[in-house]
């Protein structure tokens, strides 16, 4: 599609009131509420040295905890001529991954640290759509609002923060003129599984004292973790537990029992609750290795084993 056909095609279903997917949505609000021309053919505004520098070191511990994750995607999809970058809520390039050969290409396209790939700055592409939308997506060459960036593929994830407020996008860009829908659905599940990995570790690192709980399937798409202290009440939530379980959307969570969350029976009370949390501890201690665990309990295997039942604890 030449660049004038595409400029037209936009304009007309951004005008159009019969258009309704979330691509050609996109693309209104490009054009009817940020203002946008989608001919217009400048690179993406770049924050100063000093912006950039403030911007990742207010996201340094992120920054850090996400790095090995990068690398990981990169040594996939890095050969492939596929440039890795992260990016904060509001769509600023903070760190990347590129091969030295294609640095030149994707610098000139402005997909590069420092530039702002924000959608009311931008239009519809892979990092800020996906950060409006809050959702994994690709943006393949001509569905991209301006013109100048037809001729890319975008494949990004939205990562939650552990308060549940988006914290960041993961885009993988492909400058490849022969890459594929069917190649960009591959590498998307790729930047899925990494953005979930970023996301969990991260929530762990935010809760450093705490029993991290998985309550969800792996293979879905968002990390569902509790957060759970000695006493067993949960204290944090990912976005996905916080949805699964009706926790607060945003922010810091009440504290509630970690049973009644995950719907375990809980008719214990008073002693009984101190002591199934007492043992609990000392079970995740010693690695659930009965024997460990009664020693430091300073009772027999069989006085453990007994209570253990009476608790609810029986393991097998």
């Amino acid at each position: 599609m030449t660049a004038r056909n595409h400029t037209d095609l936009v304009v007309e279903q951004s005008q159009s009131r019969v258009a309704t997917s979330a691509l050609t949505a996109s693309w209104r609000r490009s054009m009817l509420k940020h203002g946008l021309d989608p001919g217009d053919r400048r690179q993406p505004d770049r924050a100063s040295g000093a912006e950039l520098s403030q911007r990742r070191e207010a996201m340094e511990e992120f920054l850090r905890l996400a790095g090995p994750q990068l690398d990981r995607l990169y040594s996939l999809v890095g050969l492939s001529g596929c440039n890795v970058l992260l990016t904060d809520a509001d769509g600023l390039v903070l760190d990347q991954r590129v091969a030295e050969a294609d640095a030149r290409q994707f610098r000139d396209w402005g997909l590069w640290q420092g530039a702002n790939w924000s959608e009311a700055v931008q239009g519809t592409n892979g990092i800020g759509t996906c950060l409006v939308e809050g959702r994994h997506l690709i943006i393949h060459r001509d569905e991209h609002f301006s013109t100048r960036n037809i001729g890319m593929s975008c494949i990004d994830a939205p990562i939650w923060g552990p308060d549940g407020r988006l914290i960041a996008a993961l885009d993988v860009s492909s400058a490849r003129a022969d890459q594929t829908v069917h190649y960009n659905r591959l590498i998307g599940a790729q930047v899925a599984q990494t953005a979930r990995a970023i996301e969990s570790v991260f929530f762990r690192a935010s809760f450093p004292d705490a029993r991290i709980v998985v309550t969800g399937d792996e293979a879905q798409e968002a990390a569902a973790l509790l957060a759970v202290d000695k006493d067993d009440i949960a204290i944090g939530a990912t976005r996905a537990a916080r949805r699964a379980f009706g926790l607060e959307r945003e922010g810091a969570i009440r504290p509630r029992p970690a049973a009644d969350l995950l719907g375990r029976e809980d008719d214990l009370s008073g002693f009984d609750r101190a002591e199934r949390a007492a043992v609990t501890r000392a079970l995740t201690r010693a690695g659930g290795n009965i024997s460990a665990a009664a020693r430091a309990l300073g009772v027999g295997r069989a006085t453990l084993y007994r209570r253990m039942a009476r608790l609810g604890l029986n393991r097998k």
